[in-house]
């Protein structure tokens, strides 16, 4: 049997965990594939984890961290871990994002990243980042592990606003933008603290046209926002200039559809543009049932002769 690879904890955060990892293992006297029995996950995925080439859940990271006895170590190095792939320019803001207790959003080009599916993620990185290449995985770890906010027990209130152009994108295509308006309403059904509002082409210009903006707030700490472009991104902490966006982010609010009319319009959209051509549309369904009736109405006509 060759013996085990040789890590450097010190190339990243990533091999830092792996080589922690396998340390407390061999500590604990068990094998990889009886470690991951007790999780349970394949043991290949604990030998993936511990060469650094990919990190765990935060599910299966604190599962693992109270099997090997780690007390907590592991499942801080993990929150170290996902941060290591935010660009940054954008790393103070996640920090911030994960302590607000209200998150008010303008997303004017894609869904903003806490309510982006996984095929989505891809998607986007893998355009964003054309060099991306054996980074993918772990820069989309990170991203869904951001989502984990939204989960908690107590998960922050969430308002969200698209522009109209966000839902007509075919961002990776007609599949993954079904998943993704899917994903959309889904985390509205789960959740009173998530809403989703659309905000309609027909309503002209408003004071958020020139890109995405979100407004964090928190219970004992003024408010910040955070501007963002495609590859960098501005912390805005200004009193004056932080209240002159929050205004900004009310008005497209009461120019959006409401939320009902807005999950209809995603509805719409998804049966429409993203239609699986598995399924029949609406049109399509009401017009077999307008057919069935018919038929159903001249077999009584018959029959009463």
């Amino acid at each position: 049997m060759p013996a085990p690879r040789e890590l450097d904890p010190t190339t990243s955060l990533a091999a830092l965990y792996g080589a922690k990892l396998r340390k407390l293992r061999l500590r604990a006297g068990w094998t990889q594939r009886q470690l991951g029995d007790r999780v349970p996950i394949a043991h290949s995925r604990i030998a993936q984890y511990e060469l650094g080439n990919e990190t765990p859940t935060k599910e299966v990271s604190d599962a693992l961290d109270r099997l090997v006895g780690a007390e907590g170590e592991l499942s801080d190095l993990w929150e170290h871990v996902q941060r290591e792939f935010v660009p940054d320019w954008a790393r103070k803001y996640v920090d911030l994002e994960a302590k607000a207790n209200v998150i008010r959003t303008y997303s004017a080009h894609v869904v903003h990243g806490l309510l982006q599916s996984e095929p989505c993620i891809r998607a986007l990185l893998t355009v964003a980042c054309p060099s991306v290449g054996g980074r993918l995985e772990k820069m989309v770890a990170s991203r869904l592990a951001r989502q984990q906010i939204l989960a908690r027990p107590e998960p922050p209130v969430f308002w969200m606003v698209l522009d109209e152009g966000v839902l007509r994108r075919p961002v990776g295509g007609v599949s993954v933008m079904r998943d993704q308006l899917a994903h959309v309403l889904q985390a509205v059904k789960r959740s009173a603290r998530v809403k989703v509002q659309v905000l309609p082409y027909d309503r002209g210009a408003h004071p958020l046209l020139g890109g995405s903006a979100t407004v964090l707030s928190f219970p004992r700490r003024p408010d910040v926002v955070y501007l963002e472009g495609s590859h960098s991104g501005e912390l805005v902490e200004q009193a004056g200039l932080v209240a002159e966006y929050g205004l900004a982010f009310e008005y497209v609010q009461t120019q959006a559809l409401g939320l009902d009319e807005s999950a209809d319009l995603i509805r719409s959209v998804m049966e429409g543009s993203y239609r699986d051509v598995r399924v029949p549309s609406r049109s399509e369904r009401r017009r077999v049932a307008q057919v069935q009736l018919q038929q159903h109405a001249g077999r009584r006509v018959r029959r009463g002769r």
